[in-house]
């Protein structure tokens, strides 16, 4: 006797199948070639570590009371969140958009913000797995444990869900592959290496802590040394609101802009 479901549980299955389906496929995407998008984070850190960590943080000294590399673990961390849940969603749906497949999903019956989810999830977990694998990096060079587990893990989410929706907007309006790597390069690069992931804000002149107050990256790493840490320069409330604040914006910005197919309908 087979079991019989409703519309609405119907509904809601057929959109858990796309859902599932497109993160499948993002995930199987990124972690096909592990190589390139999971292996060089690990390199690059351990050349952080080494370079700023060992030789020149020998002569820095400590930080807020800290050593100095154990000071830039949650900067490095994050960093290769946001590069790395970034560029997989701007990559992966600009090259829906160039192969034109997108558009079978944009006639399919699961709405927008399902489709919108699938991308964006796939983003989130290609940022948290490249983040897991520069921790264990640093518990080579480092004995950081985390102060509080729940406000790391979820800062560590966070981060990736935002920039994963920063990198769709990007595919969006991007029309050449190489649009997708203006942003990248021209805006999260300055914004990251400016929000406190080497330094301390309290080192700068007033005008300058002003100014970093503008870079909403700065909240993420405070938020994320406090729960590895337990030190922050920014209040922690503060730090969460603006984090959900740029998520509830990025995040309306992207459905409106999937619905009206921009960038996407000819």
């Amino acid at each position: 006797m087979s079991v019989q479901y409703g519309p609405d549980l119907q509904r809601w299955y057929r959109y858990w199948i796309t859902f599932s389906t497109l993160l499948q496929k993002e995930v199987m995407r990124f972690s096909r070639i592990w190589v390139q998008t999971i292996l060089p984070s690990a390199i690059t850190t351990t050349l952080y570590f080494v370079i700023f960590g060992r030789l020149i943080g020998d002569r820095i000294g400590s930080m807020d009371g800290f050593p100095y590399m154990d000071f830039i673990v949650p900067g490095l961390a994050l960093m290769a969140v946001i590069t790395n849940a970034y560029s997989n969603v701007v990559s992966s749906f600009y090259s829906s958009k160039f192969s034109r497949y997108v558009e079978e999903l944009l006639v399919s019956p699961a709405p927008a913000w399902v489709i919108l989810a699938g991308y964006v999830a796939g983003g989130v977990a290609r940022g948290v797995t490249v983040g897991i694998v520069v921790m264990l990096v640093a518990m080579f060079f480092t004995d950081v444990s985390p102060h509080s587990w729940p406000i790391t893990l979820l800062v560590f989410v966070l981060t990736a869900l935002l920039f994963a929706l920063g990198g769709f907007i990007n595919a969006v309006f991007a029309n050449s592959f190489d649009d997708i790597s203006i942003v990248p390069t021209f805006v999260l690069a300055p914004l990251t290496y400016l929000g406190g992931v080497f330094y301390s804000i309290d080192l700068l002149p007033d005008v300058w802590q002003w100014l970093s107050l503008l870079n909403p990256v700065l909240y993420m790493v405070n938020a994320f040394r406090y729960g590895l840490l337990g030190t922050t320069d920014i209040p922690l409330l503060m730090a969460f609101v603006i984090i959900v604040l740029f998520i509830g914006v990025f995040a309306v910005v992207s459905l409106r802009l999937l619905e009206r197919g921009v960038g996407i309908k000819q």
